[in-house]
């Protein structure tokens, strides 16, 4: 009996090869712009000294929460710089922030149109399941296929892996948006787009917050399968680490991930408590302005039933 046999991997790898006929030429183009905005990113954090990235980074954190986490981050980056881990540290927070960043400008919009459009959601969430159950590991393969051996296949990855919630909890928070506060505006003639950007975006940032700091947080989770195709920085050494069988380099570095992955969890986290709070201090606003018309409202009335009631005087008079 013969065994049947799908040819699925012969059909993906069939697709590879004519992505790389096809479109050599544009994968070139991604590779280069990804390169450069990498390079970019990590010579504004490798350049100045140590201590002013981290005077910078722990006033962000200050203004984002206050006096605590600001020193709380100033110690942890002091400490990522006494195990002798800094610049491999300011490599790594560049791919990050380059992934995530460009994860978030394809993510939201991508929300948007899921939440505008049932037909899209449907469409789009099979598209979602299947980049986050998909082993990390299989994309490096037409990463590196595509884009070569350096940081590029490790930022391609990344993205792949860490845009599914960014675009899962924009659609929840623009669906979430209370409908006769979308009704209102539709009423007094708002465009559409005028809807979107001043009132479901404002109200949704909450959750697309919550998106952007997932997004963030598996990001860094992709640092050690980034180090695997040349990427360097904290996880080209724990890839090395492993190799040698190295206790010490892999707790250093392990542990570096560990408070960069901490520090940016907190200061996002800080940003979209803030914006939590907002709305809810808008409709406090509305309720308050409610509550101060009621009186006015009322001493209206009262005035206008006084001339009744002056007649009704008279005559028991």
């Amino acid at each position: 009996m013969n065994e049947i046999r799908l040819p699925l991997g012969e059909l993906a790898e069939g697709a590879i090869d004519v992505l790389t006929d096809a479109l050599g030429g544009l994968f070139d183009v991604i590779r280069a712009v990804f390169a450069g905005f990498y390079d970019l990113v990590d010579v504004i954090l490798s350049t100045p000294p140590f201590w002013a990235v981290i005077l910078v980074i722990a006033a962000l954190a200050w203004f984002a929460k206050g006096w605590k986490l600001g020193v709380g981050t100033a110690v942890g980056l002091l400490v990522i710089v006494g195990v002798d881990q800094w610049e491999n540290a300011m490599d790594t927070l560049a791919l990050v922030l380059v992934s995530s960043a460009i994860a978030v400008v394809v993510a939201i919009p991508l929300g948007i149109l899921a939440a505008r459009s049932d037909v899209a959601s449907r469409v789009i969430r099979p598209v979602l399941d299947f980049m986050q159950t998909m082993p990390a590991f299989v994309y490096l393969i037409p990463a590196l296929i595509l884009f070569r051996v350096g940081v590029v296949p490790g930022i391609v990855a990344t993205i792949v892996f860490a845009m599914a919630p960014g675009v899962r909890l924009t659609e929840l928070g623009i669906r979430g948006v209370d409908r006769e506060v979308v009704e209102a505006g539709h009423a007094f003639g708002s465009s559409p787009w005028r809807i979107l950007r001043q009132i479901q975006l404002p109200l949704a940032m909450p959750s697309i917050m919550a998106g952007v700091n997932q997004v963030i947080m598996l990001s860094l989770s992709m640092v050690v399968i980034a180090g695997m195709v040349g990427a360097g920085g904290l996880g080209g050494d724990v890839v090395q680490s492993l190799t040698r069988i190295d206790v010490g380099l892999g707790f250093e570095a392990g542990l570096s991930v560990v408070i960069l992955a901490i520090v940016l969890d907190r200061i996002t986290g800080a940003f979209g408590a803030r914006d939590r709070r907002r709305p809810r201090g808008r409709r406090a606003d509305a309720a308050s302005a409610r509550r101060t018309d009621e009186p006015a409202n009322g001493g209206a009335a009262a005035s206008a039933d006084a001339p009744e009631r002056e007649p009704a005087l008279a005559r028991s008079s």
